[in-house]
């Protein structure tokens, strides 16, 4: 992509505030909670599970919100669409966002309507992270949310698979889909994890092969699900025929970039010490979607991905600690 924008990346999705707790199986066992889901609560379990978890870490969170906010890391820009609340969750969100440098201008919801989003994330010691998410104000996210200019000035609209749970934000998707395309950019979606993938199969195959998706970004979990597959091979060659471009990460393995070109995998360097998963496959994706925003080769925007993801599982959080330009040119990929 080498003409003007504004954006390298827009990020349209779920804002909700991490509550992190470091846990172990046996608490997941007790809350009768399925190791690695993403279960939606509602506001009673909420608050039950909060009072039972222990000592725990606030970050803003919410999947596109991570990318966007790894975009400014990486030295890009990057703007945001979000519904959050005009509450103190709801502040600390939007000020973490803005003080990234980030465009996020959603107008929130009045102080005394749904609370912000808040997702509580239990980290065992393999790393591995339960979610279980309140969605709150996010599912007020509808198409008058999606503002035409910042959408026709982004190079990329990427949107989270999370989205497809609140009703209102599908029709937000569509349209900001068509903003795009008819612009000449391009739109890109995750498949978020296996479980979404389960409750919307036939939507998200829909959206990828009637061509509303250009970019489809994935674990090896979710794509096997898409295609109710148990082997990957099988799964890889069927999004090759269905979707432009499609990167498929595996972990420690790194990922496959696939597109007509071929199958291509893309080897990482495996981290030292591997802290919380939470947040990896949302710097990949920043990582990818900005290497392709620049006009990068594919196998050099999925490095870069593979870097950012690399950097988050060495810590707690869902978000970048170290500058992940400056890794990056360290490593001699920008």
């Amino acid at each position: 992509m080498t003409d003007r924008f504004d954006h390298h990346v827009l990020g349209i999705g779920n804002a909700i505030v991490d509550v992190l707790s470091l846990t172990d199986d046996a608490f997941l066992v007790s809350e009768g909670l399925a190791k690695g889901s993403m279960n939606l609560i509602d506001t009673e379990r909420a608050e039950a599970l909060y009072a039972a978890m222990g000592a725990a870490t606030e970050a803003s969170g919410g999947s596109a919100g991570n990318t966007v906010a790894a975009i400014g890391s990486l030295g890009g820009q990057g703007a945001f669409f979000g519904k959050v609340c005009d509450d103190t969750l709801g502040r600390f969100y939007r000020h973490d966002m803005r003080a990234m440098g980030m465009t996020f201008d959603t107008a929130p919801l009045p102080p005394d309507a749904t609370p912000t989003a808040r997702s509580m994330i239990l980290i065992t010691p393999d790393g591995e992270r339960t979610m279980n998410t309140y969605l709150g104000a996010c599912v007020e996210l509808g198409p008058d949310d999606i503002d035409e200019k910042i959408v026709a000035g982004s190079a990329i609209a990427y949107f989270e698979g999370y989205l497809w749970d609140p009703p209102m934000a599908k029709d937000a998707f569509r349209k900001a889909a068509d903003i795009s395309h008819a612009h000449g950019r391009k739109v890109s979606i995750t498949l978020s994890d296996s479980f979404c993938v389960d409750r919307w199969r036939d939507e998200f195959l829909s959206l990828i092969k009637d061509g509303s998706v250009d970019i489809l970004l994935a674990n090896d979990a979710e794509i096997k699900a898409l295609y109710q597959t148990a082997d990957l091979d099988t799964a890889l060659r069927a999004i090759q025929v269905d979707c432009p471009l499609t990167a498929v990460t595996h972990s420690e393995k790194g990922c496959h970039v696939i597109s007509s070109d071929g199958i291509v995998p893309v080897p990482t360097t495996p981290v030292e010490r591997l802290i919380d998963t939470t947040g990896a496959g949302d710097m990949f994706a920043a990582g990818f979607l900005y290497g392709h925003a620049l006009g990068l080769p594919n196998e050099a925007a999925a490095a870069i991905g593979n870097l950012a993801a690399g950097e988050v599982l060495g810590h707690i959080g869902p978000r970048p600690q170290r500058n992940l330009h400056q890794l990056a040119q360290q490593a001699g990929l920008l």
